[in-house]
């Protein structure tokens, strides 16, 4: 069998083992010694042990529990509602102004958890019920906060951006800094559609309560201390004083004595589900992590990935068309799974490919995560329309995705805007960190 059949076979047994609903890190693992076993013989299981370890073998895999935490710890408090009363203060007046404020809080709760379900679910919890109550229309309410949710993979600290860098060993500061402009472009382009929409339909949903400066000014006291805290961590990685796992972890501490300060967690049984979700979710992705490496380890010991990467070569696409067709392999394997594992299985295969043809791969994980945030609210495993049904159960999926269907596009018209102006994506780490050699 020739190695690229070999691609195709392993492809669509990973897609089907992984489609069952078993645990990705064992889907991931099964499959990988599966084929080193019948293709290599069974002396090569003397190396899966090794293998697995020294994918953990990483000192900045350590940023991946903190940066959790902190978004653990946030989540947790009333930071989030917090948040959303501050900008709703704030943005009353507008036009469409409270999804304006719902999109605004969901971009600054994504740069503090760095989570897209738990964006979703901390901003969706307090602000779909609001937006219906004022007579939004449910399809837009549902689908702007699952888009807005989305950000939490974009906006820095974003663990999907720590992922492709441990895998690409990419600079994981140039590629958090490379998701600013693009995180603020689609924030914007969210906010644009909405405002467009009510104008469109004639609807009036300015919020009829006013707010003085004394009730505006009164809810930063609690917001402002966290948002200090992303100015820090943005600070201690990019000012040259601490590694991505050192700002990980003075960021998590910082948002664990804020909220100890704020909202009064500091006893027990108020820490435990914090740390408890934090490991759970922390083993999870350490272990996807260690069994992603030993799929890579297969993918290369049977030649696959060099073989894949010779044959697109031979083929002389234009860098562009090339481009294209990777964007839709992207887009159709996040509809299914979830972006770790898209970029874990994925990278090894693409990265050769796509520097190659002459692409930054700085530039290429915006693209890579801009793809899936659109798998995040779409079909079969969209994981934010499911959260999003969960707070509103009354909401058909049906609606929550044609109300997403707008921000989607959105999304497209982002990624377009990129290809067009990669400097969004590339300019403000040159300018930090200098330009990469």
């Amino acid at each position: 069998m020739s190695e690229l059949l070999l691609g195709i076979l392993i492809g669509a047994v990973t897609t089907l083992v992984l489609a069952s609903g078993i645990p990705i890190a064992f889907g991931l693992g099964a499959v990988a010694i599966s084929f080193l076993v019948i293709f290599e013989g069974a002396g090569s299981l003397e190396i899966i042990a090794e293998t697995f370890f020294a994918g953990l073998d990483n000192f900045t895999l350590s940023s991946i529990p903190m940066f959790i935490l902190m978004g653990a710890v946030v989540a947790s408090s009333r930071a989030a509602g917090d948040l959303y009363e501050a900008m709703e203060r704030w943005l009353y007046k507008i036009p469409a102004g409270l999804i304006v404020a719902n999109l605004g809080a969901c971009a600054v709760f994504a740069a503090l958890s760095g989570s897209s379900p738990a964006t979703c679910a901390a901003i969706g919890k307090m602000g779909i019920p609001e937006m219906r109550r004022r007579g939004y229309p449910a399809g837009l309410a549902s689908g702007a906060i699952g888009a807005g949710g989305t950000l939490g993979i974009l906006i820095p600290p974003s663990l999907t951006m720590i992922l492709y860098g441990i895998q690409t060993e990419t600079s994981i500061g140039r590629l958090f800094l490379a998701g600013v402009l693009p995180g603020l472009l689609l924030t914007s382009l969210f906010m644009c559609w909405s405002i467009f929409y009510c104008w469109h339909k004639g609807y009036q949903f300015a919020s009829k309560d006013r707010y003085s400066w004394r009730e505006k000014f009164s809810c930063l006291p609690k917001t402002l201390p966290f948002l200090a805290i992303v100015v820090a961590v943005l600070y201690l990685l990019y000012g040259g004083v601490a590694t991505p796992s050192e700002a990980a972890g003075a960021g998590a501490l910082l948002c664990l004595i804020v909220a100890a300060g704020i909202y009064k967690i500091w006893r027990a049984a108020d820490l435990w589900p914090i740390l408890r979700d934090t490991t759970r979710d922390s083993v999870m992705i350490l272990m996807i992590i260690a069994t992603s490496i030993l799929f890579s380890y297969m993918l290369s010991r049977l030649y696959v990935t060099q073989s894949l990467a010779l044959w697109i070569a031979a083929q002389q696409f234009h860098p562009w068309v090339l481009m294209l067709w990777v964007n839709l392999l992207l887009l159709v394997v996040g509809f299914f799974l979830p972006p770790a594992a898209v970029i874990l299985m994925t990278t090894p295969i693409l990265l050769p490919i796509i520097t190659s043809a002459g692409f930054d791969p700085v530039w290429f994980a915006v693209i890579m995560t801009i793809n899936m945030e659109i798998g995040l609210i779409t079909p079969p495993v969209g994981l934010n329309l499911y959260v999003i049904h969960g707070i509103a159960p009354d909401i058909r999926l049906a609606t929550i995705l044609w109300g997403a269907l707008p921000f989607m596009l959105a999304m497209v018209l982002g990624i377009i805007i990129l290809c067009i102006f990669p400097s969004l994506a590339t300019w403000l780490p040159d300018a930090v960190m200098g330009v990469a050699r």
